[in-house]
């Protein structure tokens, strides 16, 4: 029978993957409509004020669901992990405070005036929804900025078995938190970007406002540009951090075994299930493990053989969560760069395969962003806090009874949320913008129904 470390562990997994469905999206999408409303503000024309409705409306949707999911998450540190709050509760109480009084009214009180002050303020929508993509930021910063802390403690000393934070400043500017930030940001970039590419993907399949959503495509792929080139970028840095600080995580992520200098890089890799080496390798370049690890061609890598079996993470599930990881990076990466080629040759809108291909890719950053978080959080494992605390000493004195209950109803709570979420954001993306005033049903009045329109 599963015991309560297992069964709260899966808790808190389901709880923050469920949350972390919505969250991406709203980070990435809010500085789309942000570009939208400051275009519309800077040269009047209608057809941006009508992309910031109508990516705004998809927008508002998913945050509006998303923070329940945020919400719920915050009270497990108390019912399943209070062992844990109470060694942690001084340096993690500090940045969720300041994410909920300061980050969490900054969206809400500007995503009000954004929603509600169209007559009132409307010179301020612009300004408003750059206000609640710098609230999403700055949220982000402060849950990272206690996640870092577990990942890497700084600026702390031990008081009667509990952690007492000593400096601030070191707790923020940890090196972890603004890898691990800027990584996660560059993530939802794409999330954001790609979720506007496939559904102006699915209008322009149907030559349905055309000139509409080739505007709003144009805009989402210079950010999917940005974003993708500068993932493999930030994701290496991170990577490059976390063999300094976290050497058992950075050797799961490519099941290095063996440490040395020099070390090269294993193509294909199968960990044993058993967590102590490989069942299957081959195709090794040399000198690239260590360049990758080190930035250096005969750098010195940690292997796992060198770390005792007990503090080991579950090298299968980090492995194959950040080799996929890896390989929608390059996907979206390819799939940005053909996207522009193709606008740039005006064959967008006769090539339909690749349309489809578009739109059948939005769920797809989520699911990588989502592999990166489990490269994150398992490959930390045994510890709950890097070095001081292990998971199994943090969980609460509670029955099992009480979490396959609470787990059961959290399942069925969120799977309505997402289904909901889903269908209120396909319903809306399927249905479009509002038209201007006399304009043809299902089309623009430089785009035609039947037949190609021109690109500009």
């Amino acid at each position: 029978m599963p015991d309560v470390v297992f069964l709260s562990r899966i808790q808190f997994a389901v709880t923050i993957m469920y949350h972390f469905l919505f969250v991406p999206l709203t980070l990435g999408l809010v500085v789309l409509v942000a570009i939208m409303e400051t275009m519309y503000a800077r040269t009047k024309d209608d057809l941006y004020r009508r992309m910031a409705d109508f990516w705004g409306k998809l927008f508002v949707i998913n945050f509006a669901l998303g923070v329940v999911t945020g919400i719920t998450m915050e009270f497990q540190f108390g019912t399943n992990w209070s062992e844990y709050s109470k060694f942690m509760g001084d340096i993690f109480g500090a940045p969720l405070a300041i994410e909920a009084i300061v980050a969490f009214f900054l969206e809400s009180t500007f995503i009000g005036i954004w929603i509600f002050g169209r007559e009132r303020f409307p010179k301020l929508r612009a300004l408003s929804m750059w206000m609640v993509a710098l609230g999403t930021t700055l949220s982000s910063l402060w849950i990272i900025t206690a996640n870092g802390f577990m990942q890497n403690p700084v600026g702390y000393r031990i008081v009667d078995g509990r952690v007492q934070m000593t400096d601030f400043w070191a707790v923020l500017f940890n090196p972890y938190v603004w890898y691990i930030l800027v990584h996660t940001l560059v993530g939802s970039y794409i999330v954001g970007s790609f979720f506007v590419l496939g559904v102006s993907a699915y209008h322009l399949l149907r030559k349905q406002n055309v000139a509409f959503f080739q505007k709003s495509f144009r805009i989402a792929l210079v950010l999917a540009l940005f974003a993708t080139v500068m993932a493999p970028i930030t994701g290496h840095l991170s990577g490059v951090n976390a063999a300094k600080v976290q050497p058992a995580k950075a050797a799961a992520f490519e099941s290095v075994w063996a440490s040395g200098e020099a070390q090269p890089f294993v193509l294909f890799a199968v960990p044993r299930l058993s967590n102590d080496g490989n069942a299957v390798e081959f195709g090794k370049i040399p000198y690239l493990g260590s360049l990758m690890y080190t930035n250096s061609p005969t750098g010195y890598v940690k292997g796992l053989n060198d770390i005792p079996a007990d503090e080991r993470p579950p090298v299968w599930i980090v492995s194959w969560s950040f080799r996929l990881m890896v390989g929608l990076g390059l996907y979206f990466l390819a799939m940005a760069l053909t996207a522009r080629y193709l606008m740039r040759k005006g064959k967008l809108l006769a090539s339909p395969r690749f349309l489809k291909l578009l739109l059948w890719s939005i769920p797809l950053p989520t699911v990588a962003v989502n592999l990166g978080w489990a490269v994150t959080e398992v490959g930390r494992q045994p510890w709950v806090v890097y070095g001081l605390m292990k998971t199994a000493d943090a969980v609460s004195p509670i029955a099992v009874g009480d979490i396959v209950f609470s787990l059961s109803g959290l399942v069925v709570f969120y799977t309505a949320l997402i289904v909901a979420d889903v269908y209120l954001l396909v319903k809306h993306a399927k249905a479009g913008p509002e038209l201007p005033p006399g304009s043809p049903r299902a089309g623009e009045a430089d785009g035609r129904v039947h037949g190609r329109p021109a690109e500009a």
